[in-house]
């Protein structure tokens, strides 16, 4: 049995690994340097060669709106939030149907979020089956290598590996797909603002100075790939004593509501700091299905509103 899955994930990773139709990213297009009359003339020719290297987005079949999930740096609950947001998304509206995928190459979260183990099932044109928990379906490279097994790859390999995940699932229909980004500003958020539609981004921080400065990066970062900021959530905002109900601001307070006004975008509400959200996502039984009459899944709820509200005022 061991050899049996052993092999079907070496079958899956040689799928994903198949090199893909390259495109060039705006930060590798090479300028060389033109002859021309005037500063304004350079400046068009320079504008014409940065156009032809960017990919032609082409949207994701099946997929209605593609929502990512960002932060400027790990450890502020990123991957907990995208799975809540999900699951807020089709508890709000169960008529909707809503996709996962874990687009962090090197640190897949999501198998562990959702309980979910095991490889995806291949269609007959060689399209890779989402994995379902909670009536969820997602897709992650941790489905595809051993739960222990670091992915050291290079830039080259985690673009082949992405754009399979992009492109070789098969979702079926769905009208929206959150998409759980790799913490950073770098070549996977990169290319996914470059390659696929994308209605709007969620970033997520803590009230710590240290967060909103990455946050803010993050934020300007999608402003210049022109995908729209749907808006700022502030994770663990507050921790609430379970004994004695006391509030402490542990992180501090109200940072990324400062930050979401300072640069003009919506704040989409407060996530507190709760020992059952702890406990529940290393379970992988997620707030919103396991404590859905919680505050904690209500704040996820209430978030999924706001992103909801913040794709239809962007996309009209």
């Amino acid at each position: 049995m061991a050899a049996h899955w052993a092999g079907r994930r070496l079958s899956l990773l040689s799928l994903i690994l198949t090199k893909p139709g390259q495109h060039v990213p705006l930060c590798c297009v090479y300028s060389p340097r033109w002859k021309s009359s005037g500063p304004s003339s350079l400046q068009d020719r320079q504008r014409e060669i940065m156009a032809r290297g960017l990919p032609k987005q082409k949207p994701i079949a099946g997929v209605g709106q593609v929502v990512v999930v960002a932060s400027g740096k790990g450890g502020v609950g990123k991957s907990t939030t995208a799975v809540n947001l999900a699951l807020g998304l089709m508890a709000i509206d169960p008529s909707k149907r809503v996709g996962l995928l874990d687009a962090d190459i090197h640190g897949p979260s999501v198998p562990k979020l959702m309980n979910l183990k095991g490889n995806p099932e291949l269609t007959e044109t060689n399209r890779m089956i989402p994995l379902t928990n909670y009536g969820l379906p997602c897709m992650s490279m941790g489905f595809l290598v051993d739960e222990e097994a670091p992915i050291v790859w290079r830039g080259l390999m985690v673009m082949s590996a992405l754009e399979k995940l992009l492109r070789q699932v098969e979702w079926g229909s769905l009208d929206y797909l959150v998409v759980d980004m790799p913490p950073g500003t770098g070549d996977v958020q990169l290319s996914i603002s470059q390659n696929v539609p994308v209605a709007g981004a969620v970033i997520v921080s803590t009230p710590q100075d240290i967060a909103l400065l990455d946050a803010r990066r993050g934020a300007e970062m999608f402003k210049k790939v022109h995908v729209p900021v749907l808006g700022l959530v502030q994770n663990m905002s507050v921790f609430q004593c379970p004994n004695c109900q006391h509030q402490t601001h542990i992180f501090g307070s109200g940072g990324a509501r400062q930050l979401a006004d300072t640069l003009g975008v919506h704040f989409l509400g407060d996530i507190p700091l709760h020992l059952n959200i702890r406990e529940m996502s290393d379970r992988g039984q997620p707030v919103v299905i396991s404590s859905p009459d919680s505050p904690e899944a209500e704040a996820y709820r209430k978030l999924a509103a706001a992103v909801l509200l913040r794709i239809q005022e962007v996309t009209v």
